[in-house]
């Protein structure tokens, strides 16, 4: 006894596409639902694997009066998958142009970094110099206390709850 699984999602999209693309017709939804189990996709399933080809679309649907058409066509399908390309292409060719940019860029900030001796020295000062601030801020947080106008906030808190 062999056990039949159902078709995934994709593999129903791929059902219902080859339904358009067989017959190049319009559908209305009934007879959709109708020529799906004979592909495989059980006539539930058919209303929302229709609606997802549209979302992507893969498929397309008009109104006309009170009925709800469905098509899809391999033409259509060939000219959405060259639109997309041309739209990869530009995407490609303005990151390259961002890329050469970054990269002159980059080349041209490095110019004034080239080593040198005169480079390391003056790199070395700096360092010193912000040790010596470091410190220098470190010993004015030992006597932030004693600081006049923190003496005097403080004295105007106490002030205010007396």
């Amino acid at each position: 006894m062999s056990k039949k699984r159902g078709l995934s999602l994709e593999e129903k999209r791929e059902k219902i596409l080859q339904i358009f693309y067989d017959s190049q017709d319009f559908f209305l939804l009934k007879e959709l639902e109708k020529l799906g189990p004979k592909k495989g996709v059980i006539s539930q399933s058919v209303k929302d694997v229709v609606q997802s080809l549209v979302d992507d679309d893969l498929a397309f649907k008009d109104k006309i009066g009170t009925s709800v058409y469905f098509w899809s066509l391999p033409s259509c399908a060939g000219n959405q998958m060259k639109t997309v390309c041309r739209k990869l292409d530009s995407d490609l060719q303005s990151s390259k142009k961002r890329h050469a940019e970054l990269v002159d860029q980059c080349d041209a900030l490095k110019k004034g970094r080239e080593e040198s001796d005169e480079r390391e020295e003056a790199l070395a000062e700096l360092k010193t110099i912000e040790m010596k601030y470091n410190e220098l801020k470190e010993e004015m947080e030992k006597y932030a206390d004693n600081d006049p106008a923190a003496v005097q906030a403080m004295s105007k808190e106490i002030s205010i709850f007396v």
